[in-house]
């Protein structure tokens, strides 16, 4: 176990030394100004509109806002998370062993099972901490703003950060056996399917077409991360916006609990086929 310790934080900070962590940083840090300045404008329009209406509606009206531009910045915070996921491990495995780096490392007293846990704990910890400051950053502007937390929140965050990782773990998967190039258009291939395949099962739902809902709970079987991310936008919506559904982030097929289980399973299982593919691999 200190072996993988060791080989996680050697990961970590090779991570932070690479530059697609940089240009994520820099990013983050950009959409977080832009997303504060917007908020603010917006929500300047909403205050003064409600100064003419009641003052119940006027709150309701600025709760509503306030809760559809942080669910529309989260969205973008979670797909972030899912590009950083798969960026970091497409090449972690199959970058190393095409350069002939992995001989050197395994030459000592390691396990091929100790490094893909070890590569795999080190970027699920960088992960923690960019979503952290992504998400975070855009639940404390808007609290700062607007007064308005979601409901829930901690769920959300944490269902977003299992988006995050099952995307890490599928590409840390691939990328014991295939090319980086490869993994990233399988990766990012099955992430455009899930997103499609949720959209129909909402637009299902909503005209009680039993065979769309069925098509979007096949693709979330296939690849779970849109089916999280509805769960985590569920824990987070308004009752006001479940009941009149006028956001496009209002989740109206819910995934289950059972879901977000098995999820959990899916990226036990994907990381278990990685250790095991990696560990039979000829090197």
């Amino acid at each position: 176990m200190n072996k993988i310790w060791i080989l996680a934080r050697m990961t970590f900070h090779e991570a932070i030394r690479r530059r697609i962590v940089l240009t994520g940083l820099v990013l983050g840090i950009l959409f977080l100004i832009i997303f504060s300045v917007g908020f603010h404008m917006i929500s300047r329009e909403v205050a003064n509109d409600g100064e003419n209406r009641p003052v119940l509606m006027a709150r309701v009206m600025q709760n509503e806002m306030s809760s559809f531009m942080l669910n529309a910045g989260l969205y973008a915070v979670a797909f972030l998370s899912v590009a950083m996921g798969a960026l970091l491990s497409a090449d972690a495995l199959a970058g190393e062993i095409s350069s002939g780096t992995i001989q050197t490392v395994l030459t000592k007293p390691i396990r091929r099972s100790d490094v893909v846990l070890g590569k795999w704990l080190g970027f699920a910890g960088l992960l923690a901490l960019y979503l952290l400051l992504m998400a975070g950053g855009a639940v404390l502007i808007v609290f700062v703003l607007s007064g308005y937390i979601p409901q829930s929140i901690l769920k959300a965050l944490l269902l977003m950060y299992l988006e995050s990782l099952l995307v890490m773990t599928f590409a840390l998967m691939c990328s014991s056996a295939m090319p980086g190039l490869a993994t990233g258009g399988t990766v990012f291939g099955l992430y455009g399917l899930a997103f499609i395949g949720g959209w129909i099962e909402q637009i299902g739902a909503i005209f009680n077409n039993h065979t769309a809902v069925q098509v979007g709970i096949v693709t979330s079987l296939l690849f779970p991360t849109e089916a999280i991310w509805r769960r985590a936008a569920f824990e987070m919506q308004t009752s006001v916006a479940t009941i009149l559904q006028m956001s496009p982030f209002t989740t109206i097929s819910v995934p289950s609990v059972v879901m977000v289980v098995y999820a959990l399973f899916y990226l036990l299982g994907t990381l278990a086929i990685a250790v095991w593919v990696f560990q039979n691999r000829d090197i």
